[in-house]
């Protein structure tokens, strides 16, 4: 079979079978058609019948290449992927890639905002215009419930409950339901009622937080919105949307959230992913007592 077979057919395995994110879908399937260009370049044989050595080699050649240590520990979760799917179709009779390691990567705590930091970014949003009104609406949802922004700007209205105070979050096939605080629930009730219908396109339109021309939010619209609010509020952090989500995790641990409620909420589907938050409450009690404590 031709290597542009065999990755159109990954790419489907990963978006049918694995229900991949759109950003991990291209970064796999550029892995792969990078590892078939080399492995063509230098071996006769067809890359289904790749041998364990001659991706070590590979591994090698892409370390040679200068390529970063969480980018080649990534190319080779890609083929490991590539391989599983070609023994699972019957095109590889082993994953050549299974046993494959590479240098462990340092992981980087996600920074965060302290609380003042979070109050003070959720005020810069005037409730003054329409913009103002959606833009706080926004934020306060994002902050209340810790989505991603992908999350954030495909809610529709009827994902929200405003009655008992919950946001309903789809993502990657799955469903979860997420508790909305009071300052939360009022930011979108004032933009839902009184704003929202004076700033869509249509009446059909489904989506909850729109842009100025009516229409569905992008990713690119929120993150300039978030510049501009970082901004205007002077936090010299760089603030992402995704500094609010680990901003929302890590205070609710601080607080004495369980940490499997928290998995929940943040949609994970293996709870490591969470217990980084645990490092990053843990590393911050730390710094304090070192600064604050007389002895330290």
């Amino acid at each position: 079979m031709q290597n542009g077979e065999l990755i159109s057919g990954f790419e489907s395995y990963l978006k049918n079978n694995r229900s991949a994110a759109l950003n991990t879908l291209a970064s796999y399937v550029r892995d792969v058609v990078k590892f078939t260009e080399y492995y063509t370049a230098h071996h006769d044989g067809p890359v289904e019948q790749a041998t364990k050595d001659e991706i070590e080699k590979y591994v090698q050649w892409l370390k040679n290449q200068g390529r970063m240590p969480a980018t080649v520990s990534r190319s080779v979760a890609s083929l490991r992927c590539f391989y599983r799917y070609l023994t699972a179709e019957g095109l590889a009779s082993d994953n050549p890639a299974r046993d494959v390691t590479t240098e462990k990567t340092v992981k980087k705590l996600p920074e965060i905002l302290t609380g003042k930091e979070v109050e003070l970014f959720l005020e810069q949003p005037e409730c003054t215009d329409m913009k103002g009104y959606r833009d706080r609406a926004m934020l306060e949802t994002l902050y209340a419930t810790g989505m991603r922004v992908s999350e954030l700007i495909n809610l529709d209205v009827e994902d929200v409950n405003l009655a008992v105070g919950f946001v309903r979050c789809r993502s990657k096939g799955k469903e979860r339901a997420i508790p909305l605080y009071p300052a939360a629930v009022k930011a979108i009730s004032d933009y839902l009622t009184t704003i929202r219908p004076q700033m869509i396109a249509s009446p059909d339109e489904p989506a909850l937080f729109v842009n100025m021309s009516g229409e569905r939010m992008s990713r690119q619209g929120f993150w300039k919105v978030i510049k501009y609010y970082q901004a205007k509020a002077g936090i010299k952090k760089d603030i992402t949307p995704h500094t609010l989500r680990h901003s929302f995790a890590a205070h609710l641990l601080e607080n004495g959230a369980d940490i499997h409620a928290l998995q929940e909420m943040l949609g994970h589907a293996d709870i490591t992913s969470t217990q980084i938050y645990t490092q990053l409450v843990k590393k911050q009690l730390k710094d304090v007592y070192n600064k604050a404590h007389p002895r330290a």
